[in-house]
């Protein structure tokens, strides 16, 4: 009886030890604790979710979750020739291989895909190696995308080793799609594995970072963290990644934005340049100025500029400097400017009716204009006004034969010779005629004075209808033929 004891026993042994091997190992000092390493997924203390350090770069907006989308302008990522090397070995289940692929499409969703941006391929490897699609084969997300769907696994084994091979001597070509060393554009490779590889990786990794492929890592679950540290650029801690499981590995996609990003700061407004902030590219950015104004020398503020004292404005005659650091032309006096606004037309200022002349305006070429004065004036020492220089050159003296010229303000009348000058000191009288008319024998004879009389009414009608008799001789015949009557 005591032999069947153990048999007894037995069953509830087995149960014990079906438990014991669903149980996780035993903890050991494993990947997570070795430095060098990024871990992503892992608990805290009491149970608490793990959290990554926050970064310590400018905040930008961007997808801090998988399949967030990168604030547009903010987070631009740099070109890149980025090849992604994935195991398919039979160690990754179907699912898993699903996973993968969500991972490899979502960092393509961070990135400007272009000719003339990041190009992509991927290698897809086992203990053989497949190029799936190279550098040049897509030039867009949705295509990319779409490639990434279809891939599928391959087979056992993991010849991490072979596949950096086949990524350098076949996917970084130039006949690939890979831009020359002129280009400085990055060579980029991602591995992702989650086993021991199969063949040496040290020498071949080290031959591929020696041409300047920079390598990512990326282990999952059971990867060796030796190798993926062989395999990897420096410094480590930026390119080993490790995640416990690849329910998880989505999520670094957002760990790759960030390194493949350059923030821009003229997006993010924390340039500090006082007008123009303008994006270099790679995070970098200058400071610029709005037009008429310079760059100072701490490059971010700005100083108006003297257009007029560089003498490239092009005004015909005179720059005015205005606050906005921008300038306006004008014309000197007697000028108006074109609709060029920067030539001149002389004015036609006696048109205008403001040239102040008190006679005659006359236009000078250069766009200025004098004064002069009628005949017989003469302009005075204002320039505009004007003085009577020959009364008798104005024709308004009232002579009735010679005007004669005293002076710039003064005149008198003369006569033609046989004339006398009457009372009124302008008109004249014939001497000759007068004096026969007087001189007669029969003044006291009725008949003579009255034959006289007609005659010398008949004689002065002459008179008048010629201008000659003057009012003085008029009023004597008339005195004379009172007398006689």
């Amino acid at each position: 009886m005591p032999r069947l004891a153990p048999a007894r026993q037995l069953p509830g042994l087995l149960l014990l030890w079906s438990v014991l091997q669903l149980l996780p190992p035993p903890a050991a000092p494993g990947p997570l604790d070795r430095p060098g390493v990024r871990r992503l997924g892992t608990r805290g203390p009491a149970g608490s979710p793990g959290r990554r350090p926050a970064p310590t770069r400018a905040p930008y907006s961007g997808a801090s979750e998988p399949g967030g989308n990168r604030g547009a302008g903010v987070c631009k990522s740099r070109p890149l020739d980025l090849v992604f090397i994935i195991d398919s070995s039979r160690s990754v289940r179907p699912l898993e291989f699903t996973k993968v692929k969500t991972f490899v499409s979502r960092i393509i969703d961070t990135l400007d895909i272009g000719a003339a941006d990041t190009r992509v391929a991927l290698v897809n490897y086992a203990s053989t190696v497949k190029i799936e699609f190279q550098l040049q084969t897509y030039a867009d997300k949705q295509s990319l995308k779409q490639a990434v769907a279809r891939i599928t696994p391959l087979s056992t084994g993991t010849m991490s080793g072979l596949a950096i091979q086949t990524a350098m001597d076949e996917a970084f070509t130039v006949e690939a799609g890979a831009r020359g060393p002129t280009s400085n554009i990055p060579k980029v490779a991602i591995i992702v594995t989650d086993g021991r590889p199969q063949d040496q990786v040290n020498e071949v990794a080290a031959r591929a970072r020696a041409t300047g492929i920079e390598l990512y890592a990326v282990g999952v679950d059971r990867a060796d963290m030796e190798s993926l540290k062989m395999m990897a650029s420096e410094p480590l801690d930026e390119h080993v990644f490790y995640v416990e499981t690849y329910g998880v590995i989505e999520k670094l996609s957002s760990r790759f934005q960030e390194t493949f990003c350059a923030l821009d700061p003229c997006a993010l407004g924390t340039h500090q340049c006082q007008h123009v902030c303008v994006s270099d590219g790679e995070g970098r950015h200058h400071c610029e100025c709005s037009q008429g104004y310079t760059l100072n020398a701490d490059k971010r503020t700005c100083a108006a500029i003297d257009k007029c004292a560089l003498g490239t404005h092009g005004c015909e005659h005179i720059c005015v400097n205005d606050r906005t650091g921008s300038y306006h032309c004008e014309c000197h006096e007697g000028y108006t400017l074109n609709e060029d606004r920067k030539t001149c037309s002389a004015q036609d200022k006696c048109a205008f009716g403001t040239h102040g002349c008190q006679h005659i305006c006359v236009n000078d070429r250069d766009g200025s204009h004098h004064c002069e004065c009628y005949e017989g004036y003469t302009l005075n020492a204002d320039g505009k006004t004007c003085a009577v220089q020959n009364k008798c050159v104005l024709g308004t003296h009232g002579c009735q034969h010679v005007c004669v010229s005293d002076g710039a303000a003064s005149y008198h009348c003369d006569c033609f010779p046989g004339y006398n000058l009457n009372e009124d000191k302008k008109t004249c009288s014939a001497i000759e005629e007068a004096r026969r008319l007087i001189s007669t024998e029969d003044v006291c004879g009725c008949e003579a004075t009255l034959a006289y009389q007609e005659k010398v009414s008949s004689y002065l009608q002459r008179l008048n209808s010629k201008h000659i008799l003057s009012g003085r001789l008029s009023a004597s015949a008339r005195s004379q033929s009172r007398y006689y009557t």
